[in-house]
C-alpha cells in the first residue's frame, strides 16, 4: 500500500535576505541598464553617428567613454557591496546609490524619438529602483539582546 502526498501541500516558502534581494536588483537594474544600451544600436542612426564619433549628443571621446563606463560600474559595483557591506552601511548606501541613478535613468529617455522604447526601460528602471529603495528602507531590524552587556 502506497502513501500519496497531497498535492495540495503548500510550497516551502523560505526568507530570502535583504541582501539578496538587494543584489538581485541591482543585477537585474545593471542587465536592463546594459540591454537598453545595446539594443539602442538598432535604432536608426544611432550606429552611423557612432562611425562619425558622436553618441547622442556628446563626441566620443575617452573622456565620454570613462564617464559612461564609471556609470555602468555603479550598478555593478552595488551587487558586491549589496552583499558585503555592514548592514547600517548597506541601507544607506542603497538608499543613496538607488536614489541618484533615478535621474541617470531619466536621462536616457529625455528627447529621444523612440519613446515606447527608452519609456519602457526607464519604467521597468525605475520599478527596480524603487525595489532597491523599498528593501533598503524596510530592512528588519533585530530585537535588542535582553542579557547585560559585559
Amino acid at each position: 500500500m502506497s502513501t500519496r502526498q497531497p498535492t495540495t501541500a503548500a510550497l516551502d516558502e523560505q526568507r530570502v535576505p535583504v541582501r539578496a534581494k538587494l543584489a538581485a536588483a541591482w543585477t537585474s537594474f545593471m542587465f536592463l541598464y546594459a540591454y537598453v544600451d545595446i539594443l539602442n544600436f538598432f535604432t536608426p542612426g544611432v550606429v552611423e553617428d557612432l562611425l562619425h564619433g558622436k553618441v547622442f549628443e556628446f563626441d566620443l571621446s575617452q573622456t565620454f567613454s570613462a564617464t559612461a563606463l564609471a556609470l555602468v560600474a555603479v550598478p555593478i559595483l552595488m551587487v558586491v557591496l549589496s552583499m558585503t557591506l555592514p548592514a547600517r552601511a548597506n541601507r544607506i548606501t542603497n538608499l543613496v546609490v538607488a536614489s541618484v541613478q533615478v535621474p541617470f535613468a531619466a536621462f536616457n529617455a529625455v528627447g529621444e524619438s523612440w519613446l515606447y522604447f527608452y519609456g519602457l526601460g526607464f519604467a521597468l528602471e525605475l520599478v527596480l529602483l524603487a525595489l532597491v529603495v523599498r528593501y533598503a528602507w524596510t530592512w528588519p531590524r533585530t530585537a535588542p539582546s535582553a542579557q547585560p552587556r559585559a
